[in-house]
């Protein structure tokens, strides 16, 4: 088993006043079959530890506003409708520069706070990178025959390469399902590392769809594998399945980049997407990474949500922390 240390992460200064962490990316490692078929997965007792968490993780009064400000930082600001127009994606741009009322982030401490990226479709893109220049938010572009990944596969490539020259700085790719469902890993690692070889210096995110793999041992040997391919990240969901995002799910991912760390010495993220809409479920999500992965991976760089109404349920617990009182959703547009 190939093994490698990394080398010290340094922070940059950005717009944000969260900093952002760079690792070394994952360069992956040669498929051990051997590795993927210890991997196992005891679901009742995932299920039972998952069962337990929103119960036991209260978080009240400064300690919480901290807590969602770091979820506002984490969040990829997503737009995937078929009536998409590029006033909207500008509208999301906006929100993304400036998630949080300018009043209220000066009364917290953390002015010109950004989300981590906004997601797009590939048409999007132009208008999406016009409308962050110079603030340092990364565009992300869902590719590769999103969501159902079953276009033709050379297409599926020159996609990701398109999306690249268009100013894309990371790609979300989805595999194909059938490969996890068969048990095909050499036709899912070498599908990943093509994709991951197309992005180029684009960090790459893997989405599993979870919600179509069968099993939750299928989902800890597909994120393996992809891992083992190179991914930067590995997600739960294109958002357009019966069942996204879960905290079995999650469990069952973080893990497996637990045991990737351990045994490469190289960090892989994590993004739940699909699902996630209140600020209450973006707490339990943060404090499973914390307990499973550590303070590392709560930073921008390394977690992710994938969302598009989250924001507006966080920027209303903001805005009753300081205040006192609920507001109206429709005060906390998108744009």
């Amino acid at each position: 088993m190939q093994t490698t240390t990394t080398s010290t992460t340094t922070t940059a200064t950005t717009s944000a006043q969260l900093p952002q962490v760079t690792e070394p990316r994952n360069p992956g490692t040669k498929l051990d079959l051997d590795w993927v078929a210890r991997v196992q997965a005891n679901t009742s007792a995932i299920e039972r530890r998952c069962a337990t968490l929103p119960g036991r993780r209260s978080i009240k009064k400064d300690h919480q506003a901290a807590w969602l400000l770091k979820a506002v930082s984490c969040i990829d600001l997503t737009t995937l409708s078929g009536d998409d127009t590029e006033r909207r994606v500008h509208r999301l741009c906006a929100k993304a520069r400036q998630p949080v009322q300018a009043a209220m982030l000066e009364a917290l401490g953390m002015p010109g706070l950004t989300t981590g990226a906004v997601c797009v479709y590939h048409e999007m893109i132009p208008a999406a990178v016009t409308a962050l220049q110079g603030s340092g938010i990364p565009v992300a572009a869902v590719s590769t025959g999103f969501p159902a990944g079953l276009s033709p596969f050379h297409l599926r490539i020159q996609e990701i390469r398109e999306s690249v020259a268009a100013g894309a700085e990371e790609i979300d790719i989805v595999i194909s399902r059938r490969h996890v469902l068969e048990g095909n890993w050499q036709a899912l690692y070498d599908e990943m590392a093509e994709m991951r070889e197309a992005c180029g210096e684009a960090h790459v995110k893997a989405i599993l769809a979870t919600g179509e793999l069968g099993s939750l041992r299928n989902v800890a040997r597909a994120s393996l594998v992809c891992m083992m391919a190179g991914a930067d990240f590995i997600k739960t969901s294109t958002g357009k399945e019966s069942v996204n995002a879960t905290l079995p799910v999650t469990l069952v991912m973080i893990r497996a980049i637990r045991d990737y760390y351990e045994h490469t010495g190289f960090r892989v993220g994590y993004k739940p997407a699909g699902g996630i809409s209140k600020a209450k479920d973006a707490l339990v999500y943060l404090s499973l990474i914390k307990e499973e992965l550590g303070d590392r991976w709560l930073q921008p760089d390394l977690f992710r949500f994938g969302a598009s109404s989250l924001l507006g349920d966080i920027e209303r617990q903001l805005e009753h922390h300081l205040t006192g009182a609920y507001s109206a959703g429709y005060r906390h547009a998108m744009g």
